[in-house]
């Protein structure tokens, strides 16, 4: 009975179950519902000791699975689909059907005892879910920001000219109240400077210095689109828009920090301790590695976001290539991002990692990408040790246990 082994393969509505006990096989489908959880559950009931269970990671559809299994507080393995491809192309696979993948699943945790997935704080959960929301909120904000710029093409492109810093969402609020250059051309000095005053942080030298500004560029604009056009209410409708997305994305993310706080460690603060980590890159860090303390090292983590290097074998030919990019594609973005926050942070916030990144840039022997991803490694390698340590970044720690190394 120890080796009783339920492997299962999720799809969108139904799922193939795979059970081996000890030689025996039985195949059999569930729905992904009550109905068909139910009959699972019977048929995991019928052993005194809990079966392994193990399954591939197919996103929400997986999700219903997980939670079912954790109501009924049973253990199970987790299997990222890449990973198992490879170990079922290992000998296992000649056919492929779900009910083949369900049973090779199975074989693969009868060959290879994966441990089972732990579970974390429903806090990381939520944390996670946010973080998904946000990031799509992220990909939403660059295309309407992409469509508004199209859009005062045609009614006042000039307009793009107002602040010579990043815009944001004093920027939008202008485009709502001017999004064609004759509405401004149709109003005086004074009408301008009382609209501008009610929006929140623009006060009155700023105002009448904006409205002489928008003024100017309003008479030097030649529109191709007329004030009644669509695209005038269109410009109103993307602006519009990019509020509303901010004031979403905004709303998670202090959600994340929130939840962050809620934990019983001191991690956050840790994360925001490194140069160049202000509190959204450190509690998306948090929400997409969850609980670092779960992991045995460093290379662990490199592996869950795909950082680790590939290796390709075929015959004689035994060869390194590039990155994995296996595992968590949102926690790799954020950390590869996270380089460029702490170089420019280095300019007042000294960091080893800041250093090693710049001494690699003007050694010029690797590209960008590859000298930014050795970077990764060494903050993954920062951010483990500090968290296992529970300690702050000290700049001067770290170099002397960068000499210790070296």
């Amino acid at each position: 009975m120890n080796n009783v082994i339920f492997g299962i393969d999720v799809s969108s509505r139904d799922s193939s179950v795979c059970e081996f006990v000890g030689q025996a096989k039985n195949e059999f489908k569930i729905t992904n519902d009550t109905p068909g959880f139910t009959q699972l559950l019977k048929e995991l009931q019928l052993f005194a000791k809990k079966p392994q269970i193990i399954f591939e990671s197919t996103g929400v559809y997986s999700r219903r699975l997980q939670a079912f299994l954790d109501d009924y507080d049973y253990q199970y393995v987790i299997m990222n689909p890449l990973t198992a491809k490879k170990e079922m192309n290992q000998g296992l696979r000649y056919n492929k059907t779900d009910k083949n993948d369900a049973c090779h699943l199975a074989m693969i945790q009868l060959q290879n005892h994966h441990p089972f997935f732990k579970k974390e704080a429903e806090a990381y959960h939520k944390m996670q879910s946010l973080d998904r929301s946000y990031d799509e909120l992220t990909h939403d904000i660059v295309s309407a920001k992409n469509r508004l710029h199209r859009i005062l093409q045609l009614t006042f492109p000039e307009i793009e000219t107002l602040f010579n810093i990043a815009r944001g969402e004093n920027y939008w609020q202008i485009v709502k109240l001017y999004p064609h250059c004759q509405i401004v051309r149709n109003l005086n000095k004074d009408n301008i400077i009382n609209d501008l005053l009610k929006i929140k942080s623009i006060g009155q030298k700023r105002a009448q210095k904006m409205a002489d500004k928008l003024i100017d560029l309003a008479n030097k604009a030649y529109p191709a689109a007329s004030q009644d056009s669509p695209e005038t209410s269109d410009a109103v409708y993307y602006a519009d828009r990019l509020l509303q997305l901010t004031a979403d994305r905004n709303e998670r993310l202090e959600k994340m920090i929130f939840l962050a706080q809620t934990l019983k460690t001191d991690d956050l603060e840790i994360l925001v301790s490194i140069p160049g980590f202000a509190k959204t890159t450190a509690v998306r860090v948090l929400a997409e590695l969850g609980n670092i303390r779960r992991f045995k090292n460093p290379n662990k983590i490199d592996a869950f976001i795909g950082i680790d290097p590939g290796r390709y074998q075929s015959g004689q030919i035994d060869s390194h290539l590039g990155i994995s990019k296996h595992g968590n594609a949102i926690a790799r973005k954020v950390l590869y991002r996270a380089i460029g926050q702490i170089a420019q942070a280095a300019q007042f916030s000294p960091c080893h990692i800041a250093e090693y990144y710049a001494k690699k840039k003007s050694s010029q022997t690797k590209g960008f990408k590859k000298i930014a991803i050795a970077s990764v490694h060494k903050l993954v390698r920062t951010i483990y040790a500090l968290i296992i340590n529970n300690q702050l970044y000290d700049y001067e720690v770290a170099k002397q246990n960068q000499r210790r190394k070296s």
